[in-house]
């Protein structure tokens, strides 16, 4: 009992900003010109009904903690309009301060559809040498946890993909929960992305209807991240695969993809021939690229295997794909 009242001190109250005021509201609704700048919300913005944003979003820095969007059914981004890695269509970034970071936690979005992108990114956003050079210390994976944004709810959000990646969660990012809501479109990529050292994600009664290049959900080097109860449509592509991508840009890979539980879920369109709705350990060390980390005492520096390990996989079900 003392134990579980120690523990509850430790976990930190969420934050919550501000209401934005009507005025904010309706510069952020009103029709941007065409170069205007992405929108910086540090408050909690409640849009009327039938309302959109037109112009991106970002949320960095800890000033915007607890800020957020209601949609209220509306939609942030321009539909069909091809998304970008460098200028998402919602961001949520860390930023240098000094010799230490201002990270934003606690950022809530429900009840919208975001046409492209949205990215979550701490250490290493635009600078991978920062990556890198961190990642050659023994203490990265918390190195990356402290520097990376932690506690983002996404409340039935439909991402509506249009190229890249919809849901990119960068490396050390904890605790993001998406609950209801979809993905749609087409993505030349995977549908979420889960980089190395993240961890504590819940996904959690989505619908995945997109075209993918690759796998719906990549778990690499990922940790503790709970997929459950959702419906993948593949049509004839991986589901969920977790691996470590050792010496991918030369970053060490400290942390496995392990304690990971995928239960629940079912997977349509599944291929007859090398069906994959989820492989743990999917790819071993079968990169070029992973001797480019070599040289170093941990992580896949000395061993490019996933290792991974504790990972619950039950109750998912299959229907697999028609075949004439």
């Amino acid at each position: 009992m003392a134990a579980l009242v120690l523990l509850a001190l430790l976990v930190p109250e969420p934050v919550i900003a501000r209401s934005c005021s009507p005025s904010e509201v309706a510069a952020l609704t009103a029709l941007p010109a065409e170069d205007a700048p992405a929108v910086r919300l540090t408050c909690f913005a409640s849009l009327p009904p039938g309302a959109s944003i037109r112009r991106h979003i970002v949320f960095e820095g800890a000033e915007t903690s607890g800020a957020g969007l209601d949609c209220n059914g509306g939609s942030v981004g321009t539909a069909g309009q091809a998304s970008t890695t460098r200028d998402p269509t919602v961001a949520v970034w860390s930023r240098r301060d000094g010799a230490g970071w201002s990270v934003p936690r606690d950022v809530r979005i429900t009840r919208c559809t975001i046409h492209g992108n949205l990215r979550i990114w701490g250490l290493g956003r635009d600078d991978i040498a920062s990556l890198r050079a961190s990642s050659r210390t023994p203490g990265h994976t918390t190195a990356a946890q402290t520097a990376a944004p932690t506690g983002l709810t996404l409340e039935n959000i439909t991402f509506a993909a249009t190229g890249s990646i919809p849901l990119y969660i960068g490396p050390g990012v904890t605790n993001v929960q998406m609950t209801g809501g979809s993905f749609r479109g087409q993505s030349v990529s995977t549908a979420i992305y889960l980089d190395a050292e993240s961890a504590g994600a819940v996904i959690r009664d989505v619908v995945f209807d997109i075209r993918t290049g690759r796998e719906q959900i990549a778990v690499d080097g990922s940790a503790r991240n709970r997929i459950e109860e959702n419906r993948f449509q593949l049509n004839g592509r991986a589901g969920v695969l977790l691996y470590r991508n050792c010496g991918e840009d030369g970053v060490i890979r400290h942390q496995t993809p392990s304690e990971n539980v995928i239960t629940g879920n079912r997977f349509e369109g599944v291929a007859w021939l090398m069906p994959r709705p989820i492989v743990v350990g999917s790819r071993e060390g079968r990169r070029r690229y992973c001797a480019d980390d070599a040289g170093y005492p941990f992580g896949s520096s000395v061993d490019d295997r996933d290792h991974a390990t504790g990972n619950v996989v039950n109750r998912n079900t299959l229907g697999f794909r028609w075949l004439p």
